[in-house]
């Protein structure tokens, strides 16, 4: 039974939520500091993970995290589900998408909104080469996304190992997210995502100019503009529409067949409530969804107690995650 949220009433607002959640600092002194670790997950592109494990690792479930778009494994949100969980008993595998973290030299490629490959290779290797035996995959944003798909692509033969997935505020319809961010009361976060993907990719130039250019830069002003020039034609998609309607997990979500749980709220700025409320996702019944009235973007922040800080997103996913848990 999940807990209901109670946004903080001073920052109830989506936009103002969003801001709060994203720039209010925190503290990890409990998680114990983590250990890099690096997986090649295709041919010539190797990832960087921050890895917090128990003692005897093996015996216990794993979660492998997912960040959003233009973010890191140094996201308070990822450091934060990272914290509660390995207080919980899990191992936590803060996983950095291609290029992501201060990774460009180590990939050839770009990422984008829907390579599932890269967290299922590394789940692959933790089978084969560590014996861990459970994994939970848990993403915000697009890395919610990932997760969705992730799951929906397996159907009922998921991953081995893989027995949940969790999102937040996750962009399952990206063509529909798009959509809102180019709408004029989401300049300040269109801005931003546009100038480090821009900033990222002078960075990857420099890392490989001969399989990159920045001649299409001058022209990039939107998210959409930059699939175009970039993400869609990089991995083969005709264009930024077909790459968004191709990477969505909506196209996928009703074929998950594992416990999963969706989180976001009614007044998210950039990821519109329909798709939760699509006959796929509600009439799917392995996935539990939490539309809340308030939450903004990857916030849910409320009044903390005790121990407790007042992250609720991080706190009912680790408890969904311990139900389900083999």
């Amino acid at each position: 039974m999940m807990r209901p949220y109670s946004p903080l009433p001073w920052w109830k607002g989506g936009h103002w939520m969003t801001l709060y959640a994203w720039g209010r600092p925190r503290h990890f002194y409990q998680l114990p500091p983590s250990q890099p670790r690096y997986f090649d997950v295709a041919p010539g592109t190797r990832v960087l993970a921050h890895c917090h494990w128990q003692p005897r690792a093996w015996e216990h479930p794993t979660i492998i995290l997912l960040h959003g778009l233009e973010s890191s494994s140094d996201a308070h949100y990822v450091r934060g589900i990272s914290d509660k969980a390995f207080r919980a008993g899990f191992n936590a595998v803060r996983l950095n998408q291609r290029n992501c973290g201060g990774t460009e030299e180590l990939s050839n490629s770009l990422y984008h909104s829907g390579l599932t490959q890269d967290p299922i290779a590394v789940m692959r290797e933790l089978v084969d080469v560590d014996g861990l035996s459970s994994f939970a995959v848990v993403g915000y944003s697009l890395g919610g996304n990932l997760a969705l798909k992730l799951a929906g692509e397996a159907g009922a033969t998921p991953p081995q190992g893989l027995f949940a997935a969790c999102a937040v505020s996750p962009t399952m319809d990206l063509g529909g997210c798009v959509d809102a961010l180019e709408l004029p009361q989401n300049r300040i976060y269109q801005r931003h995502f546009v100038r480090n993907l821009k900033k990222r990719m002078r960075r990857k130039v420099r890392a490989f100019p001969d399989l990159f250019s920045i001649n299409a830069l001058a022209g990039v002003n939107s998210i959409r503009s930059f699939d175009e020039a970039y993400t869609a034609p990089h991995h083969g998609f005709r264009d930024a529409a077909d790459y968004y309607r191709r990477a969505s997990a909506m196209r996928v979500i009703e074929r998950i067949a594992i416990p999963t749980l969706i989180i976001s709220a009614e007044d998210d700025p950039f990821v519109p409530p329909d798709p939760f409320r699509d006959p796929a996702v509600r009439n799917n019944p392995h996935i539990t969804v939490m539309l809340t009235r308030h939450g903004g973007h990857c916030g849910f922040v409320e009044a903390g107690a005790g121990s407790y800080d007042g992250y609720w997103a991080e706190r009912e996913i680790v408890d969904f995650l311990l139900q389900h848990r083999p």
